[in-house]
C-alpha cells in the first residue's frame, strides 16, 4: 500500500498535488511519503509483536537522513554495511546497540569506527575477516559480538544478481564452514559469539525459500548448543519483496504467521534487517517530458531523468509502474521511456503502454523509494536529484539537488598546469 493517488485526475502525494511540488523543486526529484514509510514500519513492527525482535532497517535500501530519523522515533535499528552507513545512522539518532554490521569487505578502519561506537554485532563474512576483527577488537582493549554469516544454498527465487544464498554467490560460509569457524571464534581473544546470521537475497516474493532457511539454521544451532556454544540472537535477514506490477505478494502478516513458530523455537531474538519492504513503495521518481521522438518503429519519450538516476531498470530489467501526474482517458500508446544519457541501456521502461503525453508534461516513476537514489551516479556528468518528502500537506526539500560546482568536489589540477578559464 501507498499514500500516492490521483484525486481529480491528479496525482497526489498523501495531500499535496505532485505537480506543485515539481513547480517549486524542479525535475528530477525523488518524492517520499512518510506516511506510507511509517506505515509499513508499524506493520511489520507489529507482525513480529509476539517475538522478541528488532527491526533493523537496511539503510542501503534508502540512507537519506530524513528517512532514517523518521524510522529511529520508531524504535528501529540499522543494518549497515560502510563506515558511511555507520556514520548516516548515528547522526540520524539510532542507537549504536540497535545497529548491526554487514557486508564482505569491511576495512579494520570501519571496525575500529564500529567498535569505538559500541554497535550491537558485527555480521563476520568469512574467516580472514574474522581474524582481522579479533586482532582489531584485542589491540582496542575490546571484544566483538559477532554472527557468522551463514550461506544456507537456499534458492529465494529472485533475480540472480540479488540472491545471495546459493552456494556459490560471494556472502557468508556453507554449513561445515561455518561449524568450524565457530568453533574457532569462541576461542579467539578479540570476539564473542553471540548469533547466527543469514541473508538469502533481495525482493523474495515467498514466504518458502526463508522457512527452507530457517529450518538449516535450527539444525546448525542445536550443533552449536551441543559445542557448548550459546546464541543469543538469531538474524534472518531481509529480502521481503514487493509489488512493483501488481504482484501477490506476502505481507508482513503472512511471514510473521509462517516463521514465528520456527523462531519462537530457537529462544533467540530476532532481528530482521529489512529495507525495501519498508520504503519501496513510500518512494517515487518524478520527471519531466522533454521530447517526443520517432526512430524506426519505435515511439521514445525522452524525459531528464536517466539511468544515473534510477538504475534499477538497466541494471536488473525491473519494472517499475509509470503514472502520469495528470490523469487523462483515452487510448494508450506503446513507448519506450529513456532519458538523456549517452548508453543505449538508459531506459526507465520499455514497450509500455502509457497515455499520449507531451512535452512539458509530467510523470512518476513508482516504487522508487528503495535501492533509487542511493544507487545514483554522476554519470555523464548528471547531477544527482533532489529528495523530497511530504507529511499530509506539508513538503519539503529533504536533499538538494546538486550544483555544477559540487560535481568538481574534491578535484585537483595537476601541478604546473593552468587553471585560467578552467572552470567558470
Amino acid at each position: 500500500m501507498h499514500y500516492f493517488a490521483y484525486r481529480d485526475g491528479k496525482l497526489f502525494c498523501e495531500d499535496v498535488p505532485v505537480e506543485r511540488i515539481a513547480a517549486e523543486v524542479g525535475t528530477p526529484f525523488y518524492l517520499y511519503s512518510r506516511r506510507t514509510l511509517l506505515e509499513h514500519y508499524r506493520r511489520l513492527d507489529a507482525a513480529f509483536s509476539h517475538i522478541p525482535h528488532i527491526i533493523c532497517y537496511s539503510v542501503k535500501a534508502n540512507s537519506n537522513g530524513a528517512v532514517l530519523r523518521a524510522l529511529c522515533k520508531e524504535g528501529a535499528g540499522a543494518d549497515i554495511v560502510s563506515g558511511g552507513e555507520l556514520f548516516r545512522a548515528l547522526r540520524a539518532g539510532i542507537s549504536p546497540e540497535r545497529i548491526v554490521f554487514a557486508g564482505i569487505g569491511k576495512t579494520a578502519e570501519e571496525m575500529r569506527f564500529a567498535l569505538e561506537k559500541g554497535i550491537l554485532m558485527f555480521n563476520v563474512e568469512s574467516g580472514q575477516e574474522l581474524e582481522v576483527l579479533s586482532t582489531v577488537a584485542s589491540d582496542m582493549g575490546l571484544r566483538a559480538r559477532i554472527a557468522l554469516r551463514v550461506n544456507p544454498d537456499v534458492d529465494p527465487r529472485t533475480h540472480p544478481y540479488i540472491a545471495t544464498g546459493l552456494k556459490e554467490a560471494k556472502f557468508g560460509m556453507g554449513m561445515e564452514e561455518a561449524l568450524r569457524e565457530y568453533r574457532r571464534a569462541a576461542e579467539l581473544p578479540g570476539v564473542e559469539v553471540v548469533g547466527v546470521h543469514q541473508h538469502i537475497g533481495s525482493q523474495i516474493t515467498t514466504v518458502d525459500p526463508f522457512r527452507e532457511s530457517l529450518e538449516k539454521l535450527r539444525e546448525l544451532m542445536a550443533r552449536l548448543k551441543e559445542m557448548g556454544i550459546d546464541i543469543r540472537y538469531l538474524n534472518m535477514g531481509g529480502g521481503f519483496g514487493i509489488p512493483y506490477q501488481g504482484e501477490d505478494v506476502p505481507v508482513p502478516d503472512d511471514y510473521a504467521h509462517a516463521l514465528t513458530p520456527l523462531l519462537r523455537e530457537t529462544g533467540c531474538t530476532v532481528i530482521l534487517e529489512t529495507g525495501r519492504m519498508i520504503v519501496g513503495n513510500a518512494g517515487v521518481l518524478v520527471a519531466k517530458v522533454l521530447y517526443r521522438k520517432r526512430g524506426g518503429q519505435k515511439t521514445f519519450l525522452v524525459v531528464d531523468a536517466a539511468m544515473n538516476d534510477l538504475i534499477r531498470p538497466s541494471l536488473y530489467g525491473s519494472y517499475h509502474e509509470i503514472l502520469p501526474a495528470a490523469r487523462r482517458d483515452g487510448e494508450t500508446e506503446v513507448v519506450d521511456v529513456v532519458g538523456p544519457v549517452c548508453e543505449t541501456g538508459d531506459f526507465l521502461a520499455r514497450e509500455r503502454a502509457l497515455p499520449r503525453m507531451e512535452r512539458g508534461e509530467l510523470l512518476a516513476v513508482m516504487s522508487a523509494g528503495a535501492y533509487g537514489f542511493t544507487m545514483a551516479s554522476n554519470y555523464n556528468s548528471r547531477r544527482r536529484p533532489a529528495e523530497v518528502m511530504v507529511e499530509g500537506e506539508r513538503f519539503a526539500v529533504v536533499r538538494e539537488r546538486e550544483d555544477w560546482q559540487e560535481l568538481m568536489r574534491g578535484e585537483r589540477p595537476f601541478p604546473g598546469d593552468i587553471e585560467d578559464g578552467a572552470m567558470p
